[in-house]
């Protein structure tokens, strides 16, 4: 997600969730039965984990820097923009409003009931 001109993200997504499921998909080939029930939740959290959108974490990541500034205030105002590159310097004006709507969505998803809060990943 960086390199793409003007509206270049400064936030790149990581996913390893597909190589963390082939790991644990090798371990419980091997696994003895007492271990597989728990081997087999952590494939299922590590392929959820991998179903979530990149715009969900990129608005994650986003309330996450805004609180880290101590912004508890909604994340689609000035201020709340302001926190963002207040707490990432390097973020242009663009990117900060666009990185506010991801964390708008997040916010108002998770007050909908239907998201998690943003959590330390």
């Amino acid at each position: 997600m960086t390199g793409f001109g003007k509206q270049n993200m400064a936030v790149l997504v990581l996913r390893e969730a597909d190589d963390i499921t082939t790991v644990l998909r090798q371990a419980l080939d091997t696994a003895p039965a007492e271990e597989r029930p728990g081997l087999e939740r952590a494939m299922a959290l590590a392929a959820e984990a991998g179903a979530v959108p990149d715009a969900e974490l990129r608005g994650r990541w986003a309330l996450r820097r805004m609180a880290s500034t101590g912004y508890e205030g909604p994340p689609r105002t000035v201020a709340a923009v302001k926190a963002l590159r207040t707490a990432e310097r390097s973020l242009s004006l663009l990117q900060a409003v666009n990185l506010s709507k991801d964390a708008e969505a997040v916010a108002t998803a998770t007050q909908d009931g239907r998201a998690a809060e943003p959590d330390a990943r």
